[in-house]
């Protein structure tokens, strides 16, 4: 983490090995940032349910008047796009969706949250990697 950042956080608490929240206080600005690292496909259904379980009481433990950055990699495809989900995905999306991407766009529009990286257009050449 910077340095500068460092003298901000007030509480670091790993849930699992897949997800960890560092809390920080800007002046009277509240900010819980997640770092997640979502499940495989190839794991059990019920593994994959324990972690969006667990994220879910994340989200819903940040009170309304603070704020959350959920970043990582969610191991899912939302594809090129939006197909029915215009609210949450800006349309600059990469492939075809499957159902982790899916499972990402239904927790993202339960709570009123937005997928930033398809938000944006980038060059052909970066489309895999972002």
């Amino acid at each position: 983490m910077d340095e500068e950042l460092r003298g901000k956080v007030v509480e670091v608490k790993r849930v699992s090995d897949r997800l960890i929240i560092i809390k920080l206080v800007f002046g009277g600005f509240m900010l819980h940032v997640c770092s997640v690292y979502a499940l495989q496909v190839a794991l059990e259904d019920k593994v994959k349910v324990r972690f969006w379980e667990s994220l879910d009481e994340v989200v819903r433990g940040v009170p309304s008047s603070e704020n959350i950055i959920i970043a990582g990699d969610f191991n899912g495809h939302i594809g090129v796009l939006p197909g029915g989900y215009d609210d949450v995905h800006g349309g600059f999306g990469f492939g075809h969706r499957n159902s982790e991407g899916v499972a990402l766009l239904y927790f993202v529009r339960s709570f009123g949250l937005v997928l930033v990286n398809p938000s944006f257009s980038k060059k052909e050449d970066h489309l895999i990697t972002f």
